[in-house]
């Protein structure tokens, strides 16, 4: 750790909002819950600090589109921040921003930092006049000519094939594969109880979480309403950033300070389908590995982990990556589900509340974020104490480390015709819970991958897709043509 204090960052207020009007019409919007939670944060670190802030950053907003959150903040905040940023929303913002805040309170480039972030989804939702955003709208908008005829569009769609992949990849069978994402779930919903900041605050047990009913409806397969991102949410954090001679000097009790230590940035390719494979990724394995070495930390000495939890197989890849055991938590604020998923901002709250921990009992904290469809990844560790043998600022980006390692990707071939065996798949489901289709994406014996689809009438092979009777992953079959759409049939 550099010795000047004036280039040691430090975390001095967190703050964190929850808004739940009765009327929506009065409830406030993105910008507003980010303004509350900055005053929480400046009040948490003993208050005079906006006035001092000359670096705002924050992850874009989606509830209100068109709004300018970099214009309407600082007035509403009263403050000129001679920098600032706003980061689109993915999973990983928060944090990277977290590292950016220390690599300009290191440089001297700010003296002050406020990152933040606030989704108003669920009052943009009943007020389309002024919000209402279609949600992934962006995703779809890009998504390739075969990810939309494939049904291949958000979030929802790409991650079950990570799921599914992994599950056979492990050996696990679909029960087992269910149990562990159960496991993981329920102590979610137990932290969520007690984090100060988290949207639902009921304990869950965990086959409620994982069998579907008429209030936990399938959505694509394997996965129901409760193991998915909670959108529907009024939420905003903050947290500020400042040097340890800047702390010192406003008299903070050094006790509530926390360390930020070195972050680890990756990323895969922007197209799920230009993956190398669907049972891990590169990326996310160098950013927690990297960020655990640049620390000169292990996986062991982490008191708190915060693991992104958009869809179950983000945790479930990330803890083996670190070999950690899913009898721990793995969040502290209550992860996306229970905790609340404002979008690219929870781990805004997944910081604010690893502060919250880490000076309650001192220790270490790792926090992990994933954007897009696994395909951001930063890694960042807090301590209650100054990190040995860490310096700033860093460059957090190992990408070519990620690159090093990835293997060969297969050549997408949408005009194949002929035997192809199932890489991963998923199933799609209505509201009511009926299957409607599924996609399989296969690869061909030279090792094409190409991408078809399954009838929802084809009950048979529905069937075999999702009742855990057999592994589908790695079963032979047979790519057919019919007009412009590719179909598999075992």
């Amino acid at each position: 750790m550099a010795t000047d204090p004036a280039r040691i960052p430090v975390i001095i207020g967190v703050g964190q909002v929850n808004d739940r009007p009765d009327d929506p019409m009065q409830g406030l919007d993105s910008t507003g819950l980010m303004a509350e939670a900055i005053r929480r944060a400046d009040k948490d670190a003993g208050g005079r600090w906006l006035e001092r802030c000359d670096w705002l950053a924050n992850v874009q907003q989606m509830a209100f589109p068109g709004a300018d959150v970099l214009g309407q903040l600082p007035q509403q905040l009263g403050i000129s921040p001679k920098t600032r940023i706003e980061k689109p929303p993915y999973g990983d913002a928060p944090i990277q921003l977290i590292s950016d805040a220390a690599n300009a309170v290191a440089s001297g480039e700010a003296s002050v930092c406020i990152a933040c972030g606030g989704e108003a989804l669920r009052t943009a939702a009943k007020r389309p006049q002024d919000g209402g955003a279609k949600l992934f709208g962006n995703a779809a908008a890009v998504s390739t000519d075969v990810q939309r005829r494939y049904g291949l569009t958000t979030p929802q769609d790409i991650y079950p094939l990570y799921e599914n992949a992994a599950r056979a990849h492990w050996g696990q069978s679909l029960a087992e594969a269910r149990a562990e994402s159960g496991r993981i779930w329920e102590k979610m919903s137990q932290v969520a109880v007690e984090a100060e900041g988290a949207w639902l605050k009921k304990a869950r047990k965990a086959d409620e979480i994982v069998t579907p009913s008429a209030e936990n409806r399938p959505l694509s397969f394997p996965y129901t309403k409760l193991q998915v991102a909670n959108s529907s949410v009024n939420q905003g954090a903050a947290v500020i950033v400042t040097s340890l001679a800047t702390a010192r000097a406003a008299g903070i009790d050094e006790t509530r300070l926390v360390y930020i230590g070195a972050g680890a940035q990756a990323y895969e390719a922007e197209g799920p389908l230009d993956r190398d494979a669907f049972t891990g990724t590169p990326a996310m394995d160098v950013s927690l590995e990297k960020a655990l070495e640049e620390n000169h930390l292990s996986a062991s000495e982490m008191d708190h982990i915060e693991l992104y939890s958009c869809f179950p197989v983000v945790p479930k890849m990330a803890r083996r990556t670190l070999g950690v055991s899913d009898e721990r938590p793995l969040t502290v604020h209550g992860g996306l589900t229970f905790g609340g998923g404002p979008l690219g901002n929870y781990m805004m709250h997944a910081t604010a509340a690893m502060v919250g921990k880490l000076r309650e009992g001192g220790g270490k904290g790792l926090l992990y974020g994933n954007g897009g469809y696994c395909t951001h990844h930063h890694t960042l560790v807090l301590s209650s104490e100054p990190i040995e043998g860490v310096s700033f600022p860093q460059n957090y980006k190992f990408d070519a480390a990620a690159d090093a390692r990835r293997g060969a990707i297969p050549v997408n071939d949408q005009t194949y015709e002929g035997p192809a065996s199932i890489e991963t798949y998923t199933v799609f489901h209505s509201r009511e819970g009926d299957p409607t289709g599924g996609t399989v994406v296969t690869l061909t014996p030279d090792g094409r991958r190409v991408v078809a689809r399954v009838r929802g009438e084809d009950a048979a092979t529905i069937a075999f897709l999702t009742d855990g009777k057999a592994e589908p992953v790695g079963t032979a079959g047979r790519i057919e043509r019919e007009d412009e759409t590719l179909y598999w049939r075992a």
